[in-house]
């Protein structure tokens, strides 16, 4: 995640927020949210790599398989769960997003919008697209699901979140404006209704 979107990602977390962050990665975000906004919590990850970078950085975390579920964690137990770049890692997306939903009182995503136009632009020339958002060929790529913003507006009404601010992030700036088309990192906040 580059510095810019780290920074429009942590402007929706109120300051002194209870954090749970699912697939943290190496921390930086749960480490900038500490030091700028008051916040605690932990991160969750499954790489040894990753985890022993969050510990360096100071950053709480557990070891545990997102696919398993957060069982661990009672309901409303977080102010703010978040899943950056997470949602398209997992096979069971759609339940792990009403978990989020159930451990958290909002609940921050983050995923490769792969509506963006250039992604269009792959498919119409009959290629899956390769950009620095989705830098995979698709014969390699982690991501096992792809979605466009549209279709997270749709998940999310079929599992009852009230979606309350949607914006695309392109090359480290918000778009509001057509941000299923123009940009190429989808951002939701949203709460259980």
């Amino acid at each position: 995640m580059t510095h810019d979107n780290l920074k429009a990602i942590a402007a929706l977390v109120p300051q002194g927020s209870r954090v749970l962050d699912l697939g943290c990665g190496d921390g930086a975000l749960l480490a900038h949210l500490q030091q700028h906004k008051g916040c605690t919590g932990y991160g969750v990850e499954l790489d040894d790599t990753n985890v022993h970078a969050c510990v360096k950085r100071g950053v709480n975390v557990l070891q545990l398989n997102l696919d398993l579920g957060l069982s661990v964690f009672a309901d409303q137990s977080f102010d703010v769960v978040l899943q950056i770049d997470t949602l398209q890692h997992l096979r069971n997306a759609e339940t792990m997003l009403r978990e989020t939903a159930r451990v958290g009182k909002t609940g921050i995503v983050a995923f490769p919008n792969f509506g963006h136009w250039p992604n269009r632009l792959s498919i119409l020339q009959g290629r899956m697209p390769v950009t620095k958002r989705l830098p995979y060929q698709w014969y390699d790529t982690p991501n096992i699901r792809v979605g466009t913003f549209k279709d997270f507006e749709v998940l999310a009404e079929k599992n009852g979140l009230q979606v309350t601010e949607a914006f695309g992030l392109q090359d480290g700036q918000r778009v509001d404006t057509w941000p299923n088309l123009m940009a190429g990192t989808a951002v939701f906040k949203f709460q259980h209704s």
